[in-house]
């Protein structure tokens, strides 16, 4: 086996190994995500002999309308728990949670509590800032029977899976708790959206590259090379509204990477165009004047 065979052979053993090392870490990743974000968090547990524990689950993040729906369910502790099975409420307990609006729900002796849908705002973000857009919303909770207040406790998952949450809670368990809690982009949504402006800038590299060679090379009009070009114009706008969440144009991806990048390609295509004319016009009168008396 000759040298440059064998060099042949190790850079392709390279290349498997990065391959399999890229795929390993993205695995890891994912894996690191999931755990991460199926976490239920035990924000407040209440020490007494009766308490409401309520699951609360943020979904459907619109930052368009600056507001998220919060899924809660209300299960019952100590003396407010009736029996074994399935966690029935005791007595009528009257749970308000204020998010913006006031909501009232109240469980009823003998039921298990029915899970209900909360909106609640989101301030201190602009959703132009995408991918780094980050929100917070603030919201109260507290429970109270015939006897008077009922301690609260709080249990929080994230179930959006574009935006991760951070949360603490604040506030006595016999009294009202305030759930305090930032939203920033999920990690795979930022690693896509960085992979977008990367590609994008490449691309729109590669067309202006590949124009430098046509204007200067002078080979007339390459429609290949052409074709390429404008279809790379039109697949950016596709790949830009494919970006997850759907951010409004104007945003920072467009202002970083994506109005840029069709700037240059379509500025690179004509000017292709433009050198390609000119070619094509000069043969043609070059032929003309070698055949005078052709049609």
């Amino acid at each position: 086996m000759s040298a440059l065979a064998r060099l042949r052979g190790r850079r392709f053993a390279v290349a498997v190994v990065l391959l399999a090392l890229a795929c390993g870490a993205g695995i890891a990743l994912y894996l690191d995500e999931r755990d991460t974000r199926q976490q239920h968090r035990a924000l407040v547990v209440p020490n007494a002999p009766a308490w409401v524990e309520l699951n609360v689950a943020s979904q459907d993040f619109d930052p368009g309308a600056a507001e998220l729906t919060l899924f809660v369910v209300a299960v019952p502790h100590g003396g407010l728990a009736q029996g074994p099975g399935p966690p029935a409420f005791t007595r009528q307990v009257e749970i308000t949670i204020g998010a913006g609006a006031r909501t009232v729900l109240r469980t009823e002796p003998g039921q298990v509590a029915a899970p209900q849908l909360v909106q609640a705002g989101l301030y201190g973000g602009t959703e132009t800032d995408y991918p780094f857009d980050r929100y917070r919303f603030t919201v109260s909770f507290s429970a109270s029977d015939s006897t008077g207040a009922v301690p609260v406790g709080i249990v929080f998952a994230d179930a959006d899976p574009f935006f991760a949450v951070h949360p603490t809670a604040d506030g006595p368990a016999s009294g009202t708790v305030v759930l305090n809690a930032r939203a920033t982009r999920a990690r795979s949504t930022l690693i896509l959206a960085w992979f977008m402006i990367a590609a994008m800038w490449a691309l729109a590299l590669a067309v202006m590259a590949g124009a430098e060679v046509l204007y200067r090379g002078g080979p007339g009009m390459v429609w290949p090379a052409l074709g390429w070009m404008a279809a790379t114009l039109f697949a950016l706008i596709g790949m830009r509204n494919a970006a997850p969440g759907g951010p409004p144009i104007g945003s920072l991806i467009d202002y970083v990477a994506f109005f840029w990048a069709e700037a240059i390609i379509a500025t690179s295509l004509t000017a292709a165009v433009i050198a390609g004319t000119r070619v094509e016009r000069r043969k043609r009168a070059e032929a003309a004047q070698a055949d005078p008396g052709g049609p």
